[in-house]
């Protein structure tokens, strides 16, 4: 390490100042700037180089974290970047999208402020792209061998990325207009700019991988050619089925899925033409347009979050986040102690700009009009009994709200109704694959959360990677790729 006492030289937790909330909410830009280096370096010397490195424990990608800490403190960011792309893909995509469980596990959060492990991995990749460090890496040799990624989610990429630089000849196929998936089309803009998304599809472009987007496998090809045309298959359609709240009213116009929302808003900023979003899309279906409306966004997770920051920056009258849960503690409780990744009650950058947050709230009715349309969301106070959480009777009241968004998660992958291709679903409603990521359909493997059901844009990445190694081995007989997931859910499931 650098410096052995950059602990306790550097005791307090310095962060990249996010935008004025003024001023961000004239944009889509994203919220934080980049981080200076010199305060990126500062504070990862304060990674202690511990002996037992925890952090490993709360990345699923193995992300040597103390060694590129290290590394910035001596100011070798070339070698840093190299060291932090043999575990990850795509930094850019974690740095900005992951909550981090790594710092949630890192030792000198016992007693002191966690190492900033994000905004450091935010500094190399961005110091990486500035200077030119991100090259094509095309392959040596090709071996004859294809494959089919399904998806181009960050689990699809990762593992297309992987095959492809393992000389096997591969193509991604995505229904949507552009590649990207979760990252183009469901995080917002100021969260994350879809042109870092487009700069590394571009990079796996240049290195052999080709992309056949606006083709659903099932409708315009069937499953059954595209096996028969391909040695390999890799699923990685994400869990995408949105968790539904059948409750009356639910039929009224103007109640939606916040994935929908979220989708429809990039999709208009993207056929805009304005990668960074400097102005208001023109071309966002007047459904979704949240203008002068009362939001209520059901959900307290991060995409309702999401949901609460593009409503606000799309000028709506009122945003209420609605959660039926308790409040979580803003320090860890005794059920969640070091070095897991807690419950915390977190202010995000979408609720810094505004609205209100409710917890212990639970739906009854969506109030509509004559007209049909919402105009209200009769909700009680959340009770808990040996059923589980139900509305305490007598609680209720009414909010006003011209606009309802469902963010309650979600299910599973879509289902694959196609005689080609038959997989079984687990216990959480995803596809059922063995501990190499392959399914019982010879060639055909499953990566991501359309087999690990709903979770982080880590795990995705993480799934894809092994899932590309488990692929290259079938194809070739052995692989040298890296496959970290399954010995880290052994050993810390």
């Amino acid at each position: 390490m650098a410096d052995p006492r950059g602990f306790l030289k550097v005791r307090e937790r310095e962060l990249t100042p996010k935008r004025p909330v003024a001023l961000r909410l004239k944009d889509w830009r994203e919220v934080v700037d980049p981080a200076d280096p010199t305060v990126v370096a500062r504070q990862a010397s304060r990674c202690m180089d511990c002996g037992v490195a925890f952090c490993h424990q709360g990345c699923p990608l193995g992300n040597l974290i103390p060694e590129w800490n290290d590394l910035v403190t001596r100011d070798r960011w070339q070698d840093a970047i190299e060291r932090l792309h043999e575990t990850n893909n795509f930094p850019e995509f974690t740095g900005r999208a992951c909550p981090a469980p790594c710092e949630s596990a890192c030792v000198l959060g016992i007693n002191q402020p966690a190492v900033t492990i994000k905004q450091t991995e935010n500094g190399i990749i961005d110091q990486a792209f500035a200077n030119g460090w991100v090259t094509p890496q095309p392959p040596a040799r090709l071996t004859g061998k294809t494959v089919a990624v399904v998806g181009s989610g960050p689990a699809g990429l990762a593992a297309a990325q992987q095959l492809t630089r393992a000389g096997h000849t591969v193509a991604v196929y995505e229904r949507d207009e552009q590649p990207g998936g979760l990252l183009r089309f469901g995080i917002p803009e100021f969260k994350l700019e879809k042109q870092l998304v487009t700069r590394r599809v571009e990079q796996l472009k240049a290195e052999g991988t080709r992309f056949r987007c606006g083709i659903e496998i099932g409708r315009d090809m069937s499953w059954s050619e595209l096996r028969r045309r391909f040695d390999a298959v890799v699923v990685a359609t994400g869990a995408t089925v949105p968790r539904e709240l059948p409750l009356p009213g639910r039929e009224f116009a103007g109640v939606h899925y916040a994935m929908d929302y979220l989708t429809a808003q990039n999709r208009a900023l993207a056929e805009a033409g304005e990668q960074r979003g400097d102005e208001p899309a023109a071309g966002l279906p007047a459904e979704f347009d949240a203008a002068g409306k009362h939001v209520i966004v059901i959900g307290g997770g991060d995409t309702g979050a999401d949901c609460v920051g593009t409503a606000h920056r799309q000028g709506a009258r009122s945003v209420t986040n609605l959660a039926i849960g308790r409040k979580p503690s803003p320090t860890r409780t005794d059920t969640q102690p070091w070095p897991v990744h807690p419950t915390l009650f977190e202010v995000s950058s979408s609720h810094e700009e505004g609205g209100e947050r409710r917890y212990l709230a639970s739906t009854v009715e969506f109030v509509g009009d004559a007209e049909g349309r919402v105009r209200a969301l009769r909700v009680a106070e959340t009770g808990f009994t040996e059923r589980g959480r139900e509305p305490i009777p007598g609680t209720e009241r009414l909010i006003d709200a011209d606009l309802v968004l469902i963010a309650m998660g979600f299910t599973g992958p879509e289902a694959i109704e196609d005689q080609g291709l038959r997989l079984g679903r687990g216990s959480r409603g995803a596809f059922e694959r063995a501990d190499d990521y392959a399914t019982d359909v010879p060639g055909v493997f499953v990566a991501g959360d359309a087999g690990r059901g709903q979770s982080l844009i880590v795990w995705a990445i993480a799934e894809g990677r092994a899932a590309a190694a488990s692929v290259d081995a079938y194809l070739t007989g052995e692989t040298v790729l890296p496959s970290p997931v399954r010995a880290f859910d052994r050993a810390f499931a």
